[in-house]
């Protein structure tokens, strides 16, 4: 295993659990029905951060950092979208 091989394995493995992180708020905002006790600021900056993350990783063709970052933004927006309906 080459060097780069490792850390994508490494990189991977870091999207993976960042992102599956947030599986658990996504589910219990869904089904509460509340966003109430969620940061909107919060969440609109991570969204923001994570958006530029995925820019990073797509400029670079580094493909670990693109599918952690599109499938964290996906659910970070979907709370944030949540957030903002319930408004």
């Amino acid at each position: 295993m080459t060097v780069k091989d490792a850390a994508d394995a490494v990189g991977a493995l870091a999207g993976l659990l960042t992102t599956v992180a947030f599986l658990p708020q996504v589910i219990k905002t869904w089904k509460s029905r509340s966003a109430a006790d969620l940061s909107l600021g919060m969440f609109a900056i991570l969204c923001a951060g994570v958006a530029l993350w995925l820019l990073y990783g797509l400029l670079l063709g580094a493909w670990p950092v693109i599918l952690a970052n599109a499938a964290t933004l996906l659910l970070a927006g979907a709370i944030l979208a949540m957030k903002l309906m319930r408004r």
